[in-house]
């Protein structure tokens, strides 16, 4: 429901915040003001302010406290104070130091990430154009979660939060709308502050949007909306305190749309006298004087006010200097936190225990989530189909819901953008999700989140955030499922670098791999092959292993031998790298050549165990690496390269890549897809080859 600010009855705002909120904004003005005088230096690096945005931004900023959560968006540096930041620190990140404690100098201005026990938590987040929603969204529902599960201790009335600040022309992006619609589906304890100043960068409302934010929350139902003047601090405050203590009893989720203006640039790139002809009307709604000039009806004195923003000028002034004379990241700096430190090293386990019959892959994986979720009840699984009714497309989810129950095993809307995303929120909140992707094929819209927020998260926050989650992609071609069931995109998503990628071939090594991906504190994508599910394609029997024990684990960047060359005759011996599928292939084809074939299986891309390629390849003189995407600028072609550079003065031959054929996508029909994907024969033709070179 629509409520504007006149409805609510006053709550008695007192004094002593009125003056602490103006102190605030004195200083956070005090700061735009000393960006703007220095423009030739504090223009090296992009920053945008909150002039015209304070009083909102301040009246959240005073409310949340240590147990919340806050997304804030890059012109948030008044909600950052009003939390207790000092200038300096803010400035610190726009000026790119190396103490700067949000990211190192990784980040631009007012791109937070905090984990400090005495104020609000903000995990790193990219530059809030929308993308922003889904991980506090994520957030909002691991919060929920651990309540409902009582992993929490906060009783009705006290119960954490989340605020996700948007600007009002990122909300037109499809990736809000996934976050809204979860909100509301669950119910979720997150407030959504749209600060609507009508600007995009160059674009108005009138000529982006249909309709604003309060007309686009009327179609999420249950989605509760306050639209208020964001420039009077006392409505601000009021409506901010009304909202926290509805969600803090369980009423969630809330939308907070204020209007302000946009006084200062868009951003420090993008100076407002180029394009904007409303400057002397937005004025006229600067919250500064509204807000000193309620002091002073207040029976703030004059003086009391002009001594107060003497003391904020001159402390900006202070930190100013002070940060502009700290130390520069050093070069070594670039290269910590690309990944959080696992604590699975080594393989453990047994992999093989006596008196079990094998068990196809597929099962393997399931009771490795299953044995997780019995031992760690922050771990919980979602995605497409999961829940109960099916248990998964494939059944690799089958029971887990009757067990588990709904809340820790359930369904989502087709939204791949969320179910990526919200891991990063969720990991955050201190669960374990273990979410899927139904196929490969429909990683694409995931992508931008597995890219830009989960993949960034620990590097950009200098370590603070990094995001413990497992996508499982079932991945490849089987069965004549067609263009949109059968692809490969390893090569993709090996490009997106902070993410660790595993592609078993065996039941063993996919139980031992999910093991070691949930106690890595990193995101991992793990790659399972349907075709290996069930081992129903013939010559891929061996997917079927000895079901590994409970505390089995193989550590990331481990290869494994699947078959080892002779090199003591006078023949000339092959090794073949490759992964998934590729393996039976390859294993199948050097049954024709009885010891000169040396499969190594990678069992993981990233990271990958360079050490055992690089050494298989000089033994053996001769590579074949084999992948079943296409090869023209593949993941197995720069595998290929790699090995051709590190391994030159070892080789007898080029080193060849067999893959698909490099056609858009693979045909539905049989005929046409056996044609396309490489096969044993296609495999034993190459190997044969390079043997003879």
């Amino acid at each position: 429901m629509e409520k504007t600010a006149s409805t609510y009855s006053a709550t008695g705002v007192s004094n002593e915040v009125f003056v602490r909120a103006f102190g605030i904004m004195a200083t956070a003005r005090a700061m735009s003001t000393i960006y703007e005088a220095n423009a030739s230096f504090t223009s090296k690096y992009v920053h945008a302010t909150s002039k015209g945005h304070e009083a909102i931004q301040i009246a959240v900023g005073l409310q949340l406290t240590a147990k919340d959560f806050l997304s804030a968006y890059y012109r948030d540096d008044s909600t950052l104070l009003a939390i207790g930041m000092e200038p300096y620190e803010l400035m610190l990140q726009l000026m790119a130091k190396r103490d700067d404690p949000f990211s190192g100098g990784r980040l631009y201005y007012s791109h937070p990430s905090l984990r400090r026990d005495d104020m609000p938590k903000i995990p790193m987040q990219s530059s809030a154009t929308g993308m922003q929603a889904i991980p506090s969204t994520g957030v909002a529902m691991g919060l929920k979660y651990l309540d409902s599960q009582k992993l929490s201790n906060h009783p009705v009335g006290d119960k954490p939060l989340v605020v996700c600040s948007l600007g009002d022309a990122s909300i037109t992006e499809g990736e809000v709308a996934e976050a809204f619609q979860m909100a509301v589906l669950k119910k979720l304890p997150i407030v959504y502050l749209v600060q609507d100043n009508e600007w995009d960068i160059s674009a108005h409302a009138s000529e982006i949007r249909a309709m604003d934010a309060t007309g686009y929350a009327k179609g999420f139902h249950g989605l509760q909306v306050r639209t208020i003047d964001g420039t009077d601090f006392e409505t601000c405050y009021e409506t901010v305190q009304e909202v926290f203590e509805a969600v803090r009893n369980g009423e969630g989720p809330f939308m907070i749309h204020a209007k302000v203006p946009l006084l200062n640039h868009h951003t420090s790139g993008v100076r407002k006298e180029w394009y904007r002809d409303d400057l002397e009307k937005q004025s006229e709604r600067d919250p500064y004087p509204k807000l000193r000039s309620a002091l002073m009806t207040r029976g703030i004195s004059e003086e009391k006010i002009s001594r107060l923003e003497a003391d904020c000028e001159a402390l900006v002034l202070e930190h100013f200097e002070k940060s502009r004379a700290s130390e520069d990241p050093r070069p070594q700096d670039l290269f910590t936190h690309a990944f959080a430190p696992t604590p699975i090293t080594e393989e453990k386990g047994e992999r093989e225990p006596s008196g079990k019959e094998k068990t196809v892959m597929v099962d393997c994986a399931l009771f490795a989530v299953q044995e997780l979720m019995a031992k760690h009840p922050e771990c919980l699984l979602y995605g497409q189909d999961v829940g109960r009714r099916l248990g998964g497309v494939f059944r690799e989810a089958a029971t887990l819901a009757q067990k588990f129950g709904d809340d820790r095993v359930f369904n989502t809307p087709i939204q791949e953008a969320f179910i990526i995303g919200s891991t990063v929120g969720m990991s955050a909140a201190g669960c374990k999700p273990i979410v899927e992707v139904q196929f490969a094929d429909y990683i694409w819209p995931g992508l931008n989140q597995l890219f830009t927020e989960v993949s960034r998260s620990c590097y950009l926050s200098n370590g603070k955030w990094p995001v413990s989650c497992i996508i499982r992609v079932p991945i490849g071609a089987y069965g004549s499922g067609g263009p949109y069931h059968s692809s490969s995109v390893e090569s993709v998503v090996a490009n997106i670098r902070g993410v660790k990628i595993a592609y078993p071939s065996t039941g063993a090594d996919l139980k031992g791999l999910i093991k070691s991906a949930y106690y890595d504190p990193n995101p991992v994508v793990i790659f399972e092959h349907k075709g290996l599910y069930w081992s129903k394609i013939k010559g891929t029997e061996d997917a079927k292993t000895i079901e590994p024990d409970e505390h089995y684990v193989i550590p990331f960047g481990k290869a494994h031998y699947v078959t080892t060359s002779n090199t003591d005759s006078n023949e000339s011996t092959l090794t073949v790298i490759t992964y998934g599928m590729g393996v039976y292939w390859a294993k199948n084809a050097a049954a024709d050549f009885p010891g000169r074939i040396e499969v190594v299986d990678l069992r993981t891309l990233h990271p990958i165990d360079e050490a055992t390629i690089l050494a298989s390849v000089k033994k053996n003189s001769r590579c074949l690496v084999v992948t079943e995407e296409p090869v023209n600028n593949s993941f197995a072609q720069a595998l290929a390269g790699h090995i051709a550079e590190k391994c030159f003065e070892s080789l007898d031959a080029p080193v060849r890549v067999v893959g698909s054929e490099d056609l858009p996508a693979i045909p539905l029909n049989a005929t046409l897809e056996h044609t396309m994907i490489p096969n044993t024969d296609k495999v034993r033709v190459a190997m044969r080859s390079l043997l003879e070179y």
